[in-house]
């Protein structure tokens, strides 16, 4: 795997997106189904979820070029051709979200993620689900609250090293 300064956690795999990959689940998906890294940076979930969903597209979503650039070169290192990536939602070219992971940059400011949750977690499929990984003392439980508040089922799923990993649901239609 390729990494480099300029994008989160160029050191390699940082805790919380080794706590999503301890606790997360795999649930079963369809041939053809969409799956999202949200804010995938180097790749490492991308990775993951393109390894356990060969018959998906799975899709590294980041804001960061250099980060797009090297999820792009990992995947083609690793013969994966299911992988796409995607500077956010537009050029996502997503219709529905079967299953989205996470470790959103909560440092972005309250404000910004919520924007960005919001808009991601509204492409949900009704099946859908989204695991996202956030640090205790960053604001997990707020966030989830927050989450369920809006309409998104948000429970907590596990934890680890200070670490939650959040379920989230597609929103529920009123």
């Amino acid at each position: 795997m390729s990494t480099t300064a300029g994008i989160f956690s160029p050191q390699g795999l940082d805790k919380g997106t080794a706590v999503l990959l301890h606790k997360a689940p795999l649930p079963e998906l369809a041939r053809g189904s969409n799956v999202v890294d949200l804010g995938c940076g180097w790749g490492p979930l991308t990775l993951a979820l393109a390894r356990a969903y060969p018959d998906a597209t799975v899709v590294g979503v980041d804001v960061n070029e250099r980060a797009r650039l090297l999820t792009a070169k990992n995947a083609a290192d690793a013969g994966l051709s299911n992988v796409r990536v995607a500077e956010g939602v537009d050029d996502a070219d997503v219709a529905g979200v079967d299953l989205l992971w996470s470790n959103p940059p909560i440092r972005i400011g309250k404000e910004a993620l919520h924007g960005l949750l919001s808009t991601w977690l509204s492409r949900l499929n009704p099946a859908g689900v989204a695991y996202l990984v956030v640090q205790r003392n960053l604001g997990a439980d707020s966030l989830a609250a927050w989450l369920t508040g809006q309409g998104f089922p948000a429970s907590k799923l596990g934890s680890q090293k200070g670490y939650r990993v959040l379920e989230v649901r597609p929103a529920i239609a009123s």
